[in-house]
Formats: structure tokens, C-alpha cells, sequence
């Protein structure tokens, strides 16, 4: 995903010269008259805006917003329960603008001709750097100091790393956190799994021999899916090594003392990648697993058609997976399983999942909105207690009408008599774009914990029993990647474009030993681009981060 953005980062730094030059304020974006409306904010929190700052009402307020991924679709706005709410109770409404499935052009295409979003959803790191640094965004601090809930709930340790040079922040973050998260992992289809014995599934040697069977005794279904892009082969390199983070993998570097090294000259990597080619000569693993899209992965999985799984966001494919499967067959299922490991790795120490008290993404305000306040009134209020508890937890008078003491949604009947399959079709989740991982997770804890088993939200489960249990605080390598602009970031660009050509040799190759020479030649090609400047920029942002971290 970072990878294709890169590809056009010299289009991308000239398009944008040339139309912040010429540009002005030409969003969508309408100022709004202070005022107010009763959000039916409840007892269990304290959102709101001071006197002299934005106020949801009088006038309707539209914005345009943009997600800067291939894989993302912006749902219809008012189209989905929580949506509607928002645009009914607060008065606001975004009109979406779609990547179409190939978001480094897009949004280049916005910066030539003149018209980027208002808002946007996109990475942290060297295109918010650039887009700062060319003038395209608007300062946050001073909402940031006018609005209670970022504050409040990000912290001033979180908002600090989010700090640009100039000692401004631009970033609102999405899905920051106080605590281990994340979706990664493992998980089984329980049918086939209890028709074959449910066999001791714990260590690599045990999935070779489990997906053997699987081979065997159900031909028409794919032993073991990897997710697009191979994804799956990243999240398994945890489980080959103790406190190897699935990280190291993504980011084709490890830590070897105080300094950022290559990761072909990590053993876990090349033993994983001797794993996985090997379960690939075999048939074991999907053969097109560097080519299918997640719509294909889905289609797998809701159908049945795939015995073991592992890769990203797991704990919502599966639990998509495991609902669609339950509404035709009551006894089907998948069950989420600890990692696997190398026999001789310490389980509690296998990391498949990464979090980032930052969070996942961030959200920019761009120079083109005509009214950033309001846009950042939004996501303050969507990142607070009420925010979330409509957005990820639906509307009052949907599933929950009470809330607890402490702001948290009470289940109501409708939420413990609609099946999971039918609560996905709201689509809730995909509007939450200033996420509060430390409100939401706490929440769900406490629901499911409330719940028969039965009614438990299989992800909810997956997540509480392993998934953040299994998961890597990676705060230290935030932006840590040098500006696609820079001599180092042109160096990462052609470094990645390698690594992802060889990773599919390795996986088609035709023995362990061809995968180790193909491994020795990714290094070499990659020093050759001078691949060592990259770890030693990487080295001293990571040790700066360290000591930020440290409080130094």
C-alpha cells in the first residue's frame, strides 16, 4: 500500500507545487452559524464545544473527504443507521471522493487540477510531511486546545510524537490507544478441524501435517489462505523467532543492539520464507496468493472453502467469514487459534500484532476547506465518548438505548435477538475515521463479557483472548521512513520495489536452497541501491522516538 503511493512521488511533489500556487480556497466546505442541538449526550461524559467554539445546528454543513488507499470505498453518506444520525442530529454531511482503486494517482490528480478534499484519511509519515511542507494543511493546535476530546483521550505523549518540524501538529489521529490492539493473526475452520480429530496445532511442524490432511481428505478446499498480497507470510515470521514482531517483516529491517539492520540477514526470515515456499510447492497454500483481491479472500471464507487462515485483519475476516457461514449451516464455524510456532519459541512471546499508540492512520485538514473548525469540531466530537458509542455502537434506539455510569452502551433486547450477520449489514465500523481504540475496546470488553457465548461478537472474542494478547507495542518505529523526495526515500522506494519482486520468488521457488540464494541476492541488489543509508536514517529516527519515549 505504501508502495504504490511512493510510485509517484516526484508527480506528486511537482503537481503540488504548481497547484498550491495557484490554488485558494475552493472546498465544499460551508460556514456555519454557532448554535446548538441537543446530541443526546448522556450522563457518562462531558463533550461540550466551549461558548466561542464551533456549535453543531443551524446550518447544514457538508464536507468532501478522501482515503488515500487502493482497497478503500467511502460507504454513501446517510446511507448506513449511524450515518443518517449524524446527518439528522448534527447537521453534517460528507460528500466521499473514491480512490477508485488507485489512490497515488487520484490523489495527484487532485493536486494538479486544483481540488483536494477538504479532508483526507491517509498514512503518516512523508506525504503529510510533504503536504505541510508545500503549505497544503491547516495547524490543528489551536482546536486542539478549544476542544476537549483528543486531548482528553490521545494524551499530550501521543500528540507530541504527531508533531511536524515546525512544531505544529496537522494530524488527527485514527484508532490512537492506551493499550495492546490490533486484528492479526490465526484462526480455523471448526468443521473440518473436529472432522479430522482436532489434532495438536501448535507448532509449524503441526500445521504441515494438519494441512497434509486437509490435502487429502477435502481436496475442493484451500489448506491454508494467506490473505491478498501474501500478507499471511508476514503475520507467520513472528512465530519463528522470540520477540520477533511481525513488524520486522513489513519494514524489511530488524533490530540488532542500538541499530536498524537488513532483514536478510535475519535467520527467523529466511527460515520463514524456506516455510512458506515450501508449503507452496506442495499446493498447501492458495496459488494465487499474490494476485486475488480481498473480495476473493471473503468469498473463500464465507463459502467454507478455506481450512486455516492467516494474515491481516483477521479478526474481522473471520468473523465476517464465521456469520455468513452460520446463517446457512449452525454448526459451521471458524475459531480464532494462538499463533503458531517454531518448536523451541516461547508462545508468550510471538507477536504477530503491531500497535501503535498513534494508531492506525491520521486525518489532514486541508487549506482547501472553507471552514477547518467545523471539520475539526466533527472529528473531535467523533472521537469522544458519544462520538464513538453512535458510530461503532449505532444510534440510540438501535441496539442500545441506556448507557452505564461511565458512558458505555447498554445492550438492549434488539441487540441480544438481531443475528451478527444482520448487525454487519449496518456497516457501522466503516464511518469511524477518528477511532478511540481505549474507549471502543474498553467498551466491547465490557459488553461481551455480559453476553451468553453464544451472542458474543466472534471478533470482540478473538481480539480479547489473543489477538491483543499477541500484540507488539511499535510506537518506537513510528516515522521512521525518510521522505519519498529525499535521496534515502528514492533508495526506499526501488529497496521496496525489490523486496516485493523477490519475496514472489521466493515463494515460487523450486527448493529450500533457491529461496536462500534468492535471499542472498535481494541483499545484494538492495545494499547495491544503498540500502544502508535507509537503516541509517531509520536508526536515528528510531532512537530519537526512543527517547521521546523515554521522556529525554
Amino acid at each position: 500500500m505504501k508502495r504504490s503511493k511512493k510510485l509517484l512521488s516526484g508527480v506528486f511533489t511537482l503537481a503540488l507545487a504548481g497547484a498550491l500556487a495557484l490554488s485558494g480556497c475552493a472546498g465544499k466546505s460551508e460556514p456555519v452559524k454557532t448554535g446548538g442541538t441537543n446530541t443526546g449526550t448522556n450522563k457518562g461524559e462531558q463533550t461540550d464545544q466551549k461558548p466561542d467554539g464551533f456549535h453543531f445546528g443551524e446550518t447544514p454543513f457538508t464536507f468532501t473527504y478522501y482515503v488515500n488507499y487502493d482497497w478503500w470505498t467511502t460507504e454513501p453518506w446517510g446511507a448506513s443507521p449511524n450515518s443518517k444520525w449524524v446527518q439528522e442530529n448534527l447537521h453534517v454531511s460528507v460528500e466521499p471522493i473514491q480512490s477508485g482503486g488507485a489512490a497515488a494517482q487520484k490523489l495527484s490528480t487532485m493536486i494538479a487540477s486544483k481540488e483536494l478534499p477538504d479532508a483526507m484519511m491517509m498514512d503518516r509519515g512523508p506525504d503529510v510531511e510533504r503536504l505541510r511542507q508545500a503549505g497544503a494543511l491547516v495547524p490543528l493546535d489551536d482546536f486542539i486546545d478549544k476542544y476537549p476530546n483528543l486531548k482528553k483521550w490521545a494524551g499530550e505523549e501521543t500528540l507530541n510524537m504527531l508533531r511536524s518540524p515546525d512544531g505544529k501538529i496537522y494530524q488527527f489521529p485514527n484508532w490512537y490507544t492506551a493499550a495492546p490492539t490490533g486484528n492479526d493473526g490465526w484462526f480455523v475452520n471448526k468443521k473440518i478441524y473436529d472432522e479430522l480429530g482436532r489434532p495438536k496445532l501448535e507448532t509449524f511442524d503441526d500445521l504441515h501435517a494438519y494441512l497434509k490432511k486437509v490435502q487429502e481428505t477435502h481436496p475442493e478446499v484451500i489448506p491454508l489462505e494467506v490473505g491478498r498480497e501474501g500478507q499471511g507470510v508476514e503475520v507467520m515470521f513472528a512465530g519463528f523467532a522470540n520477540d520477533h514482531p511481525s513488524q520486522f517483516s513489513y519494514m524489511k529491517a530488524f533490530t540488532q543492539g542500538d541499530k536498524l539492520v537488513t532483514i536478510y540477514d535475519n535467520d527467523a526470515y529466511k527460515e520463514t520464507m524456506t516455510y512458506a515456499s515450501q508449503l507452496f510447492r506442495e499446493g498447501l497454500i492458495t496459488q494465487d496468493a499474490l494476485t486475488q483481491k480481498e473480495d476473493q479472500v471473503k468469498e473463500k471464507l464465507a463459502t467454507g472453502r478455506v481450512a486455516v487462515f492467516v494474515g491481516g485483519n483477521a479478526t474481522n475476516l473471520g468473523r465476517e467469514g464465521h456469520n455468513a457461514l452460520r446463517s446457512t449451516d449452525p454448526t459451521a464455524a471458524y475459531e480464532f487459534i494462538w499463533p503458531l510456532i517454531k518448536p523451541g519459541v516461547d508462545k508468550n512471546k510471538v507477536y504477530p500484532n503491531g500497535y501503535n499508540a498513534l494508531g492506525w492512520n491520521v486525518n489532514v485538514i486541508t487549506t482547501n476547506a472553507a471552514n477547518p473548525e467545523a471539520i475539526f469540531a466533527y472529528l473531535d466530537w467523533l472521537t469522544g465518548e458519544e462520538g464513538q458509542r453512535i458510530m461503532f455502537f449505532g444510534p440510540p434506539g438501535s441496539y442500545w438505548d441506556e448507557v452505564d455510569g461511565e458512558g458505555a452502551p447498554i445492550p438492549n433486547d434488539k441487540w441480544f435477538s438481531t443475528p451478527q450477520e444482520e448487525k454487519d449489514k449496518d456497516k457501522l465500523e466503516a464511518y469511524v475515521w477518528a477511532g478511540n481504540a481505549t474507549y471502543v475496546d474498553t467498551t466491547k470488553s465490557k459488553i461481551e463479557a455480559n453476553l451468553p457465548e453464544e451472542q458474543r461478537n466472534w471478533g470482540a472474542v478473538a481480539q480479547l483472548n489473543v489477538a491483543w494478547k499477541t500484540s507488539h507495542n511499535n510506537t518506537q518505529f513510528n516515522n521512521i521512513d525518510p521522505a519519498p523526495d529525499t535521496d534515502e526515500g528514492i533508495i526506499l522506494q526501488q529497496v521496496n520495489d525489490l523486496a516485493k519482486e523477490y519475496f514472489g520468488k521466493m515463494l515460487f521457488a523450486k527448493s529450500d536452497s533457491e529461496v536462500l540464494n534468492f535471499i542472498e541476492a535481494a541483499k545484494k541488489d538492495t545494499n547495491g541501491l544503498g540500502y544502508d543509508k535507509v537503516l541509517d536514517f531509520r536508526t536515528k529516527v528510531w532512537q530519537e522516538n526512543l527517547a521521546k519515549m523515554s521522556g529525554k
